[in-house]
């Protein structure tokens, strides 16, 4: 479900800007910090390599989970 919500436009800046060097869409890359600051936020003690080690194994698994077999 899409949600529309007010950002400022710092932050969407930021985002295209980092966005456009991980080929992701404004969106995705908030999306992806949102992801990164939850699982900071549960996982205090861990190391960001290892927060986006996490992230990053999560996507595989998904994309996984949808190629036909």
């Amino acid at each position: 479900m899409a949600v529309n919500v007010k950002l400022s436009e710092t932050l969407v800046e930021q985002a295209r800007r980092h966005g456009l060097a991980q080929h992701r869409s404004v969106p995705r890359q908030i999306e992806y910090w949102s992801r990164i600051g939850k699982t900071a936020e549960e996982n205090p003690d861990l190391p960001f390599s290892m927060i986006r080690d996490i992230l990053l194994a999560q996507q595989e698994a998904a994309s996984e989970e949808y190629r036909p077999g």
